[in-house]
C-alpha cells in the first residue's frame, strides 16, 4: 500500500541520542532544555522574534485567537478551502466566519474578493496559504491596513516557504504552523504561533499553560498547550535533515509532472513567482479529464493507493457550519469547483520515482 503521506523521520540512533539526557533529567513537559533548544533553532531559521511552541497546530491556533481578546459575534474573513481546523478555532471563541472564495490558480483566498466582505462587525482577516502556495500577502496587507483589521495567517502548509526571500513566518500579525507528523516539518504531533511583540511573549506561555503566570498567581483562564519533550527531540533532530528532504520532495514532484505535465483535463497548480516552494502536497485536478476525480481516487484505491480529497468537502458545506449566515458553498463558486476535482496524490521524500511511475500509469490508462 501507498499512503497519501509519509512521516519524515532521523535516524532511531540519532533521535535516541537527542532523548538520551531525559532519562537523566527526568524533565518530560513544562518547557525543559529541548523545548528551549527548539524554539530557539526555529527563531532562527524562520528569522521571526518570537516563537510559541505548541502540542499541536490546532491549539496554537485556538491560542491566537484566544489571546487578541475580539469581541464575541465579531466575524473573521476566512476561507472555506482548508481543513476545519482554521475555522472551528475561532468560532470555537465566539467569533463568526465569512467565507470568500479562492483564487483558481493558487487555491489560497481571493484578495480581491475580500473587501467586499468586511462589515462593521469584521474584526479579522484569516487567509490559508494551500499547498504550500503563499496568498497574496500584500494586496491582502493593504486591505486590512485600510480597515483596521487584524491578520491572523493559517501556515501549516507553509514551512520553510519564502515570498520575496521574507519567510512565511513573518506576514500579518500572527501566523501559526502545524508541525503534524503528516507536514515537511514534523514534531510527531505539535505546532507553533509566530509573533513579533515582545509583550505576548509572556501571554503566549501563560495561556498554554492554564494561565499560570507564578507559583501563586493565574492571570488567565487558559488551557494546556504545552510541547513535550520527545516532541521537541523529534523537531530538533528533523530540523538538521530538512534541507535534504524538500530537494527529495521537489524530486518527486519533477517525476509526477514529467509523466502528467501536459495531459488534458490534468491541471498542476502553476509555480509562483518569487516563490521558494516545500513541495508539501501534490494537488492535481481533474478538470474535463476522460475521468472523473472520483472514479480516479476509487481506482487508486483497487490498487492499493491511497490518494485525498484535500479539501472535499468545503467548511461552509459541513454540517456544522450549516446554520451560518454566509455558509454554503454557491456562495464560492471557484472553491466548489475546485474541491469538486482535486485529488492530493501521494507525497513525500522517500516516495521512489518506481511508485509515482506506477500511480502515474494507472491515472493515465
Amino acid at each position: 500500500m501507498i499512503n497519501v503521506t509519509r512521516s519524515s523521520m532521523p535516524d532511531f540512533g540519532e533521535y535516541c541520542e537527542e532523548i538520551k539526557e531525559l532519562w537523566d533529567s527526568h524533565w518530560l513537559t513544562n518547557m525543559g532544555s529541548k523545548h528551549k533548544q527548539l524554539q530557539a533553532e526555529l527563531e532562527a531559521f524562520l528569522g521571526v522574534p518570537h516563537i510559541a511552541l505548541y502540542t499541536n497546530g490546532h491549539l496554537a491556533l485556538e491560542g491566537i485567537w484566544e489571546s487578541l481578546n475580539l469581541p464575541r459575534g465579531g466575524e473573521v474573513i476566512t476561507t472555506p478551502f482548508t481543513f476545519c481546523s482554521t475555522v472551528h478555532a475561532f468560532v470555537r471563541k465566539g467569533l463568526t466566519p465569512v467565507f470568500c472564495d479562492i483564487d483558481p490558480d493558487t487555491y489560497c483566498m481571493d484578495a480581491g474578493k475580500i473587501e467586499a466582505l468586511i462589515t462593521d462587525k469584521t474584526v479579522a482577516i484569516c487567509p490559508v496559504h494551500v499547498y504550500g502556495n503563499i496568498c497574496d500577502v500584500e494586496r491582502i496587507q493593504k486591505v486590512a491596513d485600510k480597515h483596521h483589521l487584524k491578520v491572523i495567517y493559517d501556515a501549516a502548509h507553509a514551512f520553510a516557504v519564502k515570498y520575496k526571500g521574507v519567510s512565511s513566518a513573518l506576514f500579518g500579525d500572527l501566523a501559526m504552523f502545524s508541525f503534524h507528523a503528516t507536514k515537511v516539518f514534523n514534531t510527531i504531533e505539535g505546532g507553533a504561533v509566530c509573533f513579533r511583540e515582545d509583550e505576548l511573549v509572556t501571554k503566549f506561555n501563560d495561556l498554554k499553560n492554564f494561565g499560570i503566570h507564578g507559583p501563586e498567581s493565574t492571570l488567565y483562564i487558559g488551557g494546556n498547550a504545552k510541547m513535550n519533550e520527545f516532541q521537541a527531540a523529534m523537531g530538533i533532530c528533523n530540523l538538521r535533515h530538512l534541507d535534504r528532504e524538500i530537494a527529495k520532495r521537489k524530486t518527486v514532484v519533477e517525476r509526477y509532472k514529467q509523466n502528467l505535465a501536459g495531459v488534458p483535463g490534468i491541471r498542476f497548480c502553476k509555480p509562483q513567482k518569487d516563490v521558494t516552494p516545500n513541495y508539501a502536497y501534490l494537488p492535481v485536478v481533474f478538470d474535463g479529464y476522460k475521468k472523473t476525480r472520483d472514479e480516479i481516487f476509487e481506482e487508486l484505491k483497487q490498487n492499493g493507493i491511497i490518494a485525498r480529497k484535500y479539501f472535499f468537502p468545503l467548511v461552509n458545506d459541513m454540517e456544522c457550519y450549516k446554520d451560518f449566515p454566509t455558509s454554503g458553498s454557491e456562495k464560492t463558486p471557484v472553491a466548489k469547483h475546485v474541491a469538486d476535482r482535486v485529488l492530493t496524490l501521494p507525497m513525500y521524500a522517500d516516495l521512489s520515482a518506481e511508485d509515482v511511475d506506477r500511480i502515474c500509469k494507472i491515472i493515465l490508462e
